[in-house]
């Protein structure tokens, strides 16, 4: 069976502030940087990870670091793990932004609908899911791979609501935390989520 361990990278300067999406020049805090540490400690402890993949933004890049750092592994980078594109909110403190009725109608109805000028995230779910099938054919000669995936919030949570057979519109159901870990299993037949948003700090 291959693993691949979902992981949200740490936290930055605007996290909770600013929806910074794909911004340019958003880099982990010091607590990002404990989380990622944390986070790279326990994964040593618990796993043996045979390769890592990381989306391009630095957050992710920054987070991953730590873990090819203490394992001693390169990092890949698949730019099907981006976050999602925010559009015209990209860069906007949350203040402004939930004073709009479109980010409330947004937030109920996920599956049809976009930020302005931006990405559907069944479009998220969809080349998230492309990246989980290269990694997937990549190590599928070694049935005891572990893979670790480093990316963000919504595009985990896109995916675990696709192998957990959720609607979309519950994507907010359950939390995916910074620095958090969520692990799935593939026998070549099914997909099992085996667990959600384990945290080490």
């Amino acid at each position: 069976m291959i693993r691949i361990l979902l992981i949200r990278h740490g936290e930055t300067n605007l996290t909770g502030r600013v929806l910074y999406g794909r911004m340019p020049g958003v880099h982990l805090s010091p607590d990002g940087c404990r989380q990622a540490q944390a986070l790279s400690t326990g994964l040593k402890a618990k796993y043996t990870v045979d390769a890592i993949v990381s989306s391009p933004l630095e957050r992710a890049m920054e987070t991953a670091r730590y873990l090819a750092e203490d394992l001693s592994l390169p990092i890949a980078i698949d730019d099907d793990l981006l976050e999602l594109d925010y559009g015209e909110w990209m860069g906007k403190t949350f203040v402004e932004i939930r004073e709009q009725d479109y980010w409330h109608h947004y937030n109920r109805l996920r599956s049809t609908s976009s930020p302005p000028g931006g990405e559907f995230l069944m479009q998220v779910q969809a080349r998230a899911w492309s990246a989980i099938l290269r990694i997937l054919e990549e190590h599928g000669g070694n049935k005891d791979a572990t893979v670790a995936v480093v990316s963000h919030g919504d595009v985990i949570r896109a995916l675990l609501v696709l192998f957990l057979g959720m609607p979309l519109d519950n994507i907010h159901r359950f939390d995916v935390s910074l620095a958090g870990l969520s692990e799935l299993m593939f026998d070549g037949r099914y997909a099992r989520v085996i667990r959600v948003n384990q945290v080490f700090y």
